[in-house]
């Protein structure tokens, strides 16, 4: 049984920086292409950053220059690194897998970014 498991969120001030990890189970990871997205209420959700099996990465614009994604296939797990936090990135936060036709989802985990 594949699990995605998200840790790291919590309330950060507006500039600050929070690391999000998501630890996967259950699943050959280091063939898996790992993204994370987030969404906010009202909205649909959104892709912010993502990277290959081949450690080939992809940002958002909004993120680009801010955010970091990283992978540690050994500990299976992936990384975002979210530095000069602005109000607008405040989300639940999603790790997402995939490779082929597969695709599993964790159940996210909250960033506030507020004074």
């Amino acid at each position: 049984q594949v699990q995605l498991v998200e840790s790291g969120g919590g309330l950060v001030q507006p500039g600050g920086s929070l690391r999000l990890s998501c630890a996967a189970s259950g699943m050959s990871f280091s063939t898996y292409t790992m993204d994370w997205y987030r969404q906010t209420p009202g909205k649909q959700r959104e892709l912010v950053a993502g990277i290959t099996s081949g450690r080939i990465t992809d940002y958002a614009d909004f993120v680009k220059g801010r955010f970091t994604i990283s992978r540690d296939n050994a500990k299976n797990t992936v990384y975002l690194q979210m530095d000069f936090l602005k109000p607008e990135d405040t989300a639940v936060y999603y790790c997402h897998s995939r490779s082929g036709w597969l695709d599993y989802w964790g159940k996210g985990t909250l960033v506030t970014v507020s004074s």
